[in-house]
């Protein structure tokens, strides 16, 4: 039996071939277009070396220009470091550092941080639905241990409900006044917009905070969000592209608007559980156009060079460009200090399960 001269064909020229056979005619933009956008920005494990821009929508977009969030600093530590998602906007980098300075003058023992967004931003192979331009950041509602978390602890501690156990209520023996305090501190910020948290913890605020309230206005209740709160920045100047959320309205938000959440209605089970979620089926033709560019863009020289320093928000700097005699060496992911074995990023990593009581968010996702 003949074998067809195809079949031993180079993988190349079948792919050249089929496209050929699609009708692509071989363009690279339209067959990346076709990709799914999570696997292209989890595949990046550094941002881009230009000025920062967002582009898009929060749930819908991407970022260039961002810088990481040390893994260690004074008074924060960054959890789940493996996943890679200490990289924000300037903007918001340098927020979570002034928080967790003025947060210790407050009482509260140096911040934990969550996902922030990916070097890129864009869609997450697993997790969150928002945090695509780089003005979105998750903080425990744990503060930072007197002993540091080592790196191998900090991809296994579990953060912890607030909520009694099957319950939309707040455990009393683990809410207390620092954990208000530092959301208040954080919503006083004119860059936050909104802080999200879980219904429950919203009704112990508008239960229990006297004198000035108004700060209530940007906490605002979702599914989930028992663990930890999800700061919220504006667009920032500088990227016209960014589209901004809807403004929060007046008031304290303790009303009938919140009244809701303590309803059958939100926790009722999904019609169609198993749809798949957005991030899992978007493509890079759905997103801004710029975010193909985003993902070509240079940089910088190592994990290190884009970290943020303090003070001003810098912007990183590319590689200087390797002679032309030389061949350029592949993208490898730099190995962090005192890993155990672990990658040093990997978003493709499935997030572990965080053993929060239930209910859990009727949506699957978070805003």
């Amino acid at each position: 039996m003949k074998t067809s001269k195809w079949l031993s064909a180079p993988r190349s020229t079948l792919l050249a071939l089929a496209m050929a056979l699609a009708g692509l005619g071989g363009s690279g933009d339209r067959v990346q277009a076709a990709e799914l956008a999570k696997d292209l920005f989890g595949a990046e494990t550094l941002p881009s070396a230009v000025a920062p821009q967002s582009y898009g929508f929060y749930s819908k977009g991407c970022f260039a220009g961002g810088v990481g969030l040390p893994l260690d600093g004074p008074t924060w530590q960054v959890m789940r470091p493996s996943r890679n998602r200490n990289w924000g906007h300037p903007a918001m980098i340098a927020l979570l550092e002034k928080l967790s300075r003025d947060a210790v003058q407050d009482g509260w023992h140096g911040l934990l941080v969550g996902d922030i967004s990916q070097p890129r931003g864009g869609p997450m192979r697993t997790g969150h639905a928002s945090h695509q331009l780089g003005l979105d950041a998750d903080i425990w509602f744990s503060p930072m241990p007197d002993q540091p978390y080592s790196m191998s602890g900090r991809e296994k501690i579990g953060a912890v409900s607030m909520l009694k156990p099957k319950s939309l209520s707040v455990d009393d023996s683990r809410w207390t006044d620092s954990r208000a305090r530092l959301l208040r501190r954080a919503a006083g910020y004119p860059e936050v917009e909104r802080i999200f948290v879980h219904p429950g913890i919203k009704k112990k605020l508008c239960d229990t905070v006297t004198g000035d309230r108004s700060w209530l206005n940007k906490i605002r209740p979702f599914w989930g969000h028992d663990e930890h709160f999800h700061v919220r920045i504006g667009c920032q100047a500088g990227s016209p592209n960014c589209k901004p959320q809807q403004g929060t309205g007046s008031g304290d938000g303790c009303g009938k608007d919140l009244a809701w959440w303590f309803t059958d209605e939100p926790w009722r089970p999904n019609k169609n559980p198993d749809a798949p979620k957005a991030r899992d089926v978007m493509t890079m033709a759905a997103l801004p156009k710029q975010c193909q560019a985003v993902l070509g863009q240079p940089s910088p020289p190592s994990f290190e060079a884009a970290l943020f320093k303090g003070g001003r928000a810098p912007v990183a700097v590319a590689a200087s460009p390797e002679p032309a005699a030389e061949p350029v060496a592949p993208k490898v992911a730099p190995v962090l200090a005192g890993a155990t074995g672990l990658p040093a990023f990997s978003a493709f990593a499935e997030t572990p399960q965080s053993g929060v009581p239930l209910p859990r968010p009727r949506p699957g996702g978070e805003p």
